[in-house]
This record gives structure tokens, sequence and C-alpha cells, in this order.
């Protein structure tokens, strides 16, 4: 790996961690996270270490993500490879969530996808003017991960599933009103406590509520308001697979009590849906060809079948139905599904 794309520092008690890689927007690969963690975790107990501020060089953004490109020649190539890729990323989410230390995200224009795996569960989460902020997964055949569910299933109304559905992104007012950032890094006046996504929720309450991913479509599709039917039109252009995933997933994050317990969801999905071909095809059409035009499994939402949704969830932690009665039952294998090498740092997810 090359040591610029992460670079670590130590200054007064504050430790820097700033991504390296700006001709990707600071994608993330597997050794970029792999250092991220040594070094976090060495911090944790490291008495010159009193806090911790993740930032990203260049101009365009904190962080796009994950390397989808590599992820998907992964995939390709050697799937479980791919699988030890998000054991890794989400050991480092968890790592950041509970860390014994504060944390200070710097959210800086492009902040998406993997990057609010590092970003979102801060301590202290400070956004930029400029922060464009999404979850885009479904654009590309998979869900949002990074244990983001966690926050977006207790945002106001529905607001929260609009932006797990529909990946778009959001300006730093809306952010800042949806409680997904905790200050803004310009004056007050900019940025008034109405913003586009507050304006919007009535529309998004009415129409997102509910299990049926195919119903929610309909009602969009079928609204009188000009901007509920082009979210509709917008939902038809995502994988309907990935659509269907994102919202059974969303309603049981809701139950479920940590970003813990909801990576642990995240890493169960990933390993059950990175052999569909959504993924792989999604990520050619974006990023690879960038044709555009994704040929998904499934023509529409309502061509996804129930079970094979539920089928998915295989090895998730186990919710309740009723919301009042939310037991979690975490799956016995979360301990083999970190490697060796992680095992040793004693992550989160493997804390008792």
């Amino acid at each position: 790996m090359d040591r610029r794309e992460v670079r670590f520092e130590v200054h007064e008690g504050v430790g820097y961690v700033e991504l390296g890689r700006p001709r990707t927007i600071n994608a993330l690969t597997a050794d970029m996270l792999l250092q991220i963690d040594l070094v976090l975790s060495a911090w944790a107990t490291d008495p010159a270490v009193d806090e911790v501020q993740l930032t990203g060089v260049g101009e365009r953004g904190f962080c796009s993500g994950a390397d989808v490109r590599l992820l998907r020649a992964m995939v390709l190539t050697d799937p479980d490879r791919a699988v030890r890729f998000f054991e890794r990323e989400y050991a480092v989410n968890a790592l950041i969530a509970e860390y014994p230390k504060p944390v200070t995200a710097l959210m800086r224009g492009i902040t998406m996808g993997g990057g609010l795996g590092l970003a979102q569960h801060a301590t202290q989460r400070v956004a930029t003017p400029d922060l464009r902020w999404a979850m885009p997964e479904t654009t590309i055949g998979f869900f949002p991960d990074v244990g983001v569910l966690y926050e977006l299933s207790r945002l106001p109304g529905e607001i929260g599933t609009y932006l797990a559905l529909t990946g778009v992104s959001i300006d730093a007012a809306s952010a800042k009103w949806a409680g997904l950032v905790d200050r803004i890094d310009a004056p007050a006046p900019r940025f008034p406590s109405h913003c586009a996504l507050s304006a919007a929720r009535w529309w998004i309450d009415e129409c997102f509520v509910g299990d049926d991913p195919g119903l929610i479509v309909h009602r969009l599709e079928t609204h009188w308001f000009d901007r509920a039917r082009a979210a509709g039109a917008l939902l038809r252009t995502k994988s309907p697979l990935a659509v269907s995933l994102s919202l059974e997933a969303i309603r049981r994050a809701r139950r479920l009590h940590s970003v813990r317990e909801v990576l642990a969801q995240d890493l169960a999905l990933a390993r059950n849906l990175l052999w569909e071909t959504d993924f792989v095809e999604g990520v050619r059409a974006q990023v690879v060809d960038k044709d555009r035009s994704p040929r998904w499994w499934h023509a529409r939402v309502e061509d996804v079948p129930r079970d094979l949704v539920l089928g998915k969830f295989a090895g998730a932690p186990v919710v309740a139905p009723d919301k009042h009665l939310s037991a979690v039952v975490l799956p016995d294998a979360v301990d083999d599904v970190i490697d060796d090498d992680w095992r040793m740092i004693a992550h989160p997810l493997l804390a008792g």
C-alpha cells in the first residue's frame, strides 16, 4: 500500500487521520481500512491522544465511499476476498461508533457510502457548506450499509426511508435539519431552518410509509405533486432487488439497538447479496462502462419475490415483529466472520 493513501499524525493531543486519494475522492481500499484500524486501535489506549479527527485531502470531498471498481473486480475473481473487505470495513465502522475518545469528522463536499461509515458514527460531525451527503447504493445494486441505517431509521417520519431507497444527495442544511450532522462550519444566516428536505417531508411521509416497495412506488407515480412523481420515476431506475432489500433492512434497523447490531445485519446481507448479479451490473453501468443503462435481475420491484428478500437476511440479528417486543438475537456466526488478523485487535463487533 502507498502510505500516502492515509496519513496519521499526533499533535497536541489530537490524532489526525487524513484520507489521501484525492483522484478517487478518497475512495477506501482494504489496505486503507486496515491501516486506519491498526492506528485507531493503538490510539484508543495511548495517553498522548485525547481525541481523533477524521479528514480527507482534495477539493472534491471527504470520501466517496468504498472503491467499488476494485470491489467489483474482487466479486468477479475472488468473492471471498470481497467478503473479507466488508468484514474489515464494518469492523472499522464499529470501532469508530464505540470509540472511547471523542472523534470529530470533517464532512466536506462529497461524503457518501463508505465515507459515511467513517463520519456518520463520529462523536461530532462537522459539515462544510458544500456537503453532498448520500447513501447511493441502490443505484449500483447494493443496499445502504456501513451501519448508517441505524441513523436513517431514526430520522423524522419517513425521511430515512426516502434517503435509503432513492439514494439522493442532500445539502448541508438538509443534513443539519435531519440530525445527520451536528453543526455546519459557516455563518448561521446561510442555513435557515427551512430546507429542501424539510419542505418535502409532507409528501415523503405520505408515500414512503409501509413495508411494500411496490405500493410505495405506486403512491409516488400516481401522486398529484410533480416532485413525488419524479421520485417514483427515480426509484424505477434503481435495482428492484436492492430497493426491496433496503426497505426491509431499514424497517429491521429501527428495531435494532445499536450501530453494532445494524452492522451485523449489514454483514449478513453483504455476504448473501454479493453472489447476485445486480451489484456487478450496477457498478459496470455507473463506474466501469458508464452507459448508465443497467440490466437488473428483476424488471420492477413488484417482480421481486418476498421470500427472496427475506432469505437474504439469513444470519442477521433476529428482531421481534412488534417494536414493543424488540428482542434482538445476534447470530452465533458473528464471531466467525472476522478473520484472524482482525480478531487480535479486539474489534467492537467481537466484544462480549
